[in-house]
């Protein structure tokens, strides 16, 4: 048994099958399928129940796992050390908000880009529950989420502070006009990315305060997917002005300011609290900070 071994164990676990594990190792099945069964052997236990829909976990399998886990953290967090040092290069991982990539990183990761061209730089977006929870199982170097983040494992870097607006259909006048027409419409929606969006969650707040209970939720899995249908008048969202300030000013949408300060939403770079950061991260947080230089100092 030895690491590599149990990293082929951990990926064949967590994605329930050989061929989706070899995607994500990207190597051969038949690579994935002699590695098990050679640590099967090497073990005397079966480790997965084979089907026609893929592999689960036998109980000595179940078992295994953490351990399997453990030694794969350790592994990467021994590299990330030596990785601390000297010039940033290999993989950093971070991860984003889609309105956050598509606004506000552009810049700073062509910039970073061009500066340390030995990184590896790999970005995943989602809503910022799950973002928190890629980088609390150490996928995910750092992400930028919608704050406030109350988590004692995890450190915060304030890096900018989005105003929000409601999105609605161009004929709409203002907020009240707005209010006015989810109130009355039995079919009224909001558009919103799934479960787990903070932005979504603000929203849906907002209009539980208002005692628009009714309104019915419809989830996109993109933003331009949300714009659009905003603009042919399907409902309304959520969103950063800036994200929406050209489909404004192309007369596609209308936007309304959201009163009584519920319309200001601090972004954070977070990243865990007992890891020591890659020389990579640690540059990529400073040339943040430089690309944002309002930012509040100090950590919520």
């Amino acid at each position: 048994m030895n690491s590599t071994d149990l990293m082929f164990f951990a990926a064949v676990a967590e994605t329930g099958g050989i061929g989706r594990a070899a995607a994500r190792l990207n190597t051969v099945q038949s690579n994935v399928t002699g590695r098990i069964r050679a640590l099967e052997q090497a073990l005397r236990v079966p480790l997965f129940h084979r089907g026609s829909r893929g592999v689960t976990l036998t109980r000595a399998g179940e078992r295994l796992l953490p351990y399997a886990l453990q030694v794969g953290q350790l592994l990467a967090e021994a590299r990330h050390a030596l990785l601390a040092e000297g010039e940033p290069r290999g993989p950093l991982r971070i991860g984003a908000m889609e309105t956050t990539a598509a606004l506000r990183l552009p810049g700073p990761l062509a910039d970073f880009a061009a500066r340390h061209p030995d990184v590896d730089i790999e970005l995943e977006t989602g809503p910022t529950e799950r973002l928190i929870a890629r980088v609390l199982d150490r996928s995910l170097e750092g992400a930028f989420v919608a704050g406030p983040v109350a988590q004692a494992d995890l450190v915060g870097i304030p890096v900018f502070t989005e105003e929000l607006v409601l999105v609605a259909h161009p004929a709409v006048g203002d907020l009240a006009a707005l209010l006015d027409r989810l109130a009355r419409a039995r079919d009224a929606k909001v558009l919103v990315f799934r479960a787990g969006c903070s932005y979504r969650r603000r929203l849906e707040d907002f209009l539980a305060r208002q005692g628009l209970v009714h309104v019915r939720r419809m989830e996109f899995g993109t933003l331009d997917g949300i714009l659009g249908c905003v603009a042919a008048g399907l409902g309304v969202t959520l969103v950063p002005r800036g994200v929406a300030d050209p489909a404004h000013r192309a007369g596609r949408v209308s936007l309304h300011p959201v009163p009584d300060g519920d319309g200001h939403a601090p972004t954070l770079l977070v990243h865990r609290a007992d890891v020591r950061p890659s020389a990579a991260f640690a540059r990529f947080a400073e040339q943040v900070r430089v690309a944002f230089p309002d930012s509040p100092s100090d950590s919520p």
